[in-house]
């Protein structure tokens, strides 16, 4: 029996292009030098009041780098008047009344990091600072600052609707595991009592929305928009029109249809379905038949199901109206097995071509996510990116001298500050990345005019610019203007890589528009040199030796960093990154254009600790590679779980995603969890296995897996047998220290509340090192000072002065 489909009455709603809507009647305002800030400045641009407020947790930096300036310009060129509530103190609603009531709604925004990641360490210690924020001062916005927000707007003013973005809110649209608290949260839909949420890159929705508000189109209606989420309920009439397939166990994705009573007759079903049946009336006489009971009874005939094919397969309805059915919040958060399961069919619903709707049960509501936004064409992105951005952080941070170099100075401003995106976007489906999840895996591409637009306008109006840009890039460096040769195979593909395992020979590799580019940016006048600092894609750029060489002469500042994450096979697999043979071709390359060009230059390799799948041999591998290439890294990255990564599933659940879940044993594949913070601790160590701090932990771990040989002395040794004496025993590294939370800390700054004093911290007289011991006496540490100095006298021949 199959389910009945409600067609819907017209097809689906033609896109309109981001300037093919009738501007707002405040258009007449003009356009603000810098969107307003206070209600001073809103006198100033003549506004009684603002249509749109954008709160964000970052600093206002009015340039296409920063969210809420690509956002709030949108609106502002349909015609909105949009104002800005930056980093607002969340400890009461009266920050959100600054402005005052809007009239369309507030957008909210956690900012360009999700809170949780910008404010702790992968080790979960509090950072200190802060690169979104003046000063690089920590903890001007809440943990979880998009719930925050969002509270704080609704008891500001209770009928204005929230539509929040961001991608806090795009990694956090399902049911996700929360690394900070270890368990499974709602999606945030749900906590934050939103009436829209917009994932990925918004622009198109947004301006939608906007006008359809204005409209006077209550939020509650507006539930077709692509790249938008909501909460509905039972029995909700927009639903309408939906065929909805089962996807609530393992790998059994199948429709669901309308039990029927076995126990009714032919008329009652067809009663309840708003019919008759005339067979069971007698009206067809020829076709009764008499029982041997003497009861008239009706011949059974067969019909074929409509919804299937001649040759035996499902016709199944449009995938535009098809919405797959997840397991339910209350079932994934207690079983690894669906959660892992609810994660794989999210990564393959991700292309905007043949992506369906989904929907997760939270209590009595569904979470209905609409498919992934249409990406933008390259007209459209010259249109955000020619916007009249100020290019410059917004007045109220300048110091007594009018600028932003001193002590208000923005690290994620100086960092892009000379920069220019060219594309977004990214096919390479790396599973501890949220870029795919965020932005999607199609590129979407400036046009090279609108990119030499920027680069003039930057040379000749943002302040300090001494003809060096810093960066031509995005995502990734070497992805502009690449794609599938093929429309349609785009639009059918459901691999979650492009580039992997192998490059797929569908992908177009042709590097020339971006060597076109740089030749034309590098000769305009007043440019001295364009360096490319974004992550470059190695095993892309083996495919282009013109773009390599083109690289590696005008394009590197002596140093180029790539990211090949790891040497052995094992975790490169969990991250679906290319195996250490794709860095040798690069480097050879890189090694043979440098030398071509007279330039000393050097790569920088990055690599992941403690990854899901990564062994303790795999790390110590990776350390012999090291040592025997002569790397020594300074700063290593520990695996970091993001909401929805699939990478963050595997930690989670201890099942690999990427090859189907089954609650067999026997089938599926099992993943190694780094775990506990020795383990954590001791992978981090084998990357910096020339720091003598870390040589005790690597000297017991060598021990236990049988690998004593590699202490000792000699050169193919990875530790030596002696260790140094130091003043206290520890490293120091450049970098501020990041301070470990108290209990009581953690708890209400998982709230997004302030933190209180809790009475658990302990007098300085009673600290104790990491060790155990109480800390030196001055004198004491005196003494151990001299004993050092005087070692150090004996080695280097000369007596040490302090």
């Amino acid at each position: 029996m199959s389910a009945t489909l409600a067609v819907p009455a017209t097809a689906p709603r033609a896109l309109k292009p981001l300037n093919g809507y009738k501007p707002y009647w405040a258009k007449r305002f003009g356009k603000a030098k810098f969107l307003p800030m206070s209600r001073a400045e809103m006198d100033v641009l003549g506004w009684d009041s603002c249509d749109i407020i954008i709160v964000t947790g970052d600093a206002y930096v009015d340039h296409p780098s920063f969210g809420m300036a690509v956002i709030g310009r949108m609106l502002e060129a349909q015609g909105f008047r949009v104002g800005i509530i930056a980093q607002p103190d969340w400890q009461s609603a009266d920050p959100f009344k600054a402005l005052g009531k809007p009239n369309l709604f507030f957008g909210v925004t956690a900012g360009n990091m999700d809170s949780m990641i910008n404010r702790y360490t992968a080790d979960r210690k509090i950072r200190s600072d802060d690169a979104y924020t003046p000063g690089d001062v920590g903890g001007k916005r809440p943990d979880r600052a998009s719930l925050v927000y969002s509270q704080r707007c609704k008891e500001a003013y209770k009928d204005v609707p929230i539509i929040l973005g961001g991608i806090e809110g795009s990694l956090r649209r399902i049911a996700h595991y929360d690394y900070w608290s270890d368990k499974v949260r709602r999606s945030i839909l749900v906590d934050a009592k939103c009436d829209l949420l917009l994932y990925g890159n918004a622009e198109r929705a947004i301006v939608e929305i906007a006008h359809r508000l204005a409209a006077r189109e209550p939020v509650e209606q507006i539930t077709d928009v692509r790249g938008t989420a909501f909460m509905r309920r039972t029995n909700d009439p927009t639903a309408d029109g939906w065929f909805e397939l089962d996807s609530t166990e393992v790998d059994m994705p199948g429709r669901i249809d309308e039990h029927i009573n076995p126990y009714q007759t032919t008329s009652e079903q067809a009663e309840a379905q708003g019919s008759t049946c005339a067979k069971e009336d007698g009206e067809k006489a020829g076709e009764v038949m008499a029982s041997p009971m003497g009861a008239a009874i009706q011949p059974i005939t067969f019909h074929r199901n409509p919804a299937i094919k001649a040759e035996g397969k499902f016709k199944l309805p449009p995938r535009e109206r098809t919405v797959l059915r997840l397991p339910a919040y209350e079932q994934v958060k207690s079983d690894a097995v669906l959660y892992a399961h609810a994660n794989r069919v999210l990564h393959l619903e991700t292309n905007p071509g043949n992506a369906r709707a989904l929907v997760q049960r939270h209590g009595d509501r569904d979470v209905w996510i609409n498919p992934p936004p249409i990406p933008l064409t390259t007209a459209e992105m010259d249109f955000v990116f020619d916007l009249d951005y100020a290019r410059s952080p917004h007045p109220v941070y300048a110091d007594e001298n009018g600028s932003h170099d001193g002590a208000t100075k923005i690290p994620a401003w100086e960092m892009i500050r000379f920069s220019v995106n060219i594309m977004r976007g990214c096919f390479g489906g790396c599973t501890f990345c949220s870029i795919t999840e965020h932005e999607g895996r199609i590129i979407q591409s400036r046009s090279e005019d609108s990119v030499i637009r920027e680069i003039e306008e930057m040379r000749d109006k943002v302040k300090g610019f001494t003809g060096v840009v810093s960066d031509l890039g995005g995502p990734t460096a070497n992805m502009y203007r690449i794609g599938c040769k093929s429309p349609a195979i785009e639009a059918a593909c459901r691999k979650p890589s492009c580039v992997y395992p192998g490059i797929c020979p569908n992908l177009n590799t042709d590097h020339t528009p971006l060597i076109k580019m740089y030749r034309r940016a590098r000769a305009l006048k007043g440019v001295k040199k364009i360096l490319i600092s974004s992550g470059l894609r190695y095993d892309l750029a083996v495919k282009s030796p013109e773009y390599v060489k083109e690289l590696v002469s005008h394009h590197v500042g002596g140093y180029l960093k790539i990211a090949p994450e790891h040497t052995e096979g094992g975790p490169l697999s969990k991250m679906m990154k290319p195996g250490i043979g794709s860095y040798d071709r690069f480097k050879q390359m890189f090694d043979k254009f440098s030398a071509e060009a007279g330039k000393k230059q050097f790569l920088i390799p990055y690599f992941i600790a403690a990854h899901p799948g990564t062994s303790d041999e795999d790390m110590m591998n990776l350390a012999l590679w090291l040592k025997s290439n002569g790397f020594r890294a300074d700063q290593v990255q520990t695996f970091y779980p993001s909401p929805m990564a699939t990478a963050t599933a595997m930690y989670h659940t201890g099942k690999n995603p990427l090859k189907g879940i089954s609650r067999d044993p026997a089938k599926g594949e099992t993943v190694d969890i780094v775990r506990g913070d020795r383990r954590r601790r001791l992978h981090k160590a084998f990357l910096r296995y020339h720091d003598a701090n870390n040589w005790p932990l690597l000297r017991e771990a060598l021990k236990d897996m049988g690998r004593a040989d590699l202490i000792g002395n000699g050169k193919h040794q990875l530790i030596p047998t002696y260790q140094p004496a130091t003043a206290d025993g520890s490293y120091q590294s450049a970098r501020r220290k990041n301070s470990t939370p108290s209990k009581g800390q953690i708890l209400t700054q998982h709230t997004g509340l302030p933190p209180r004093d809790n009475g658990s911290a302990k007098p300085a007289s009673k600290l104790k090192t990491k060790s155990g011991a109480k800390p030196l006496s001055a004198a004491a540490a005196q003494a151990r000072g001299a004993r050092t100095d005087a070692i150090l006298s004996r080695v280097l021949g000369r007596k040490i002065k302090r």
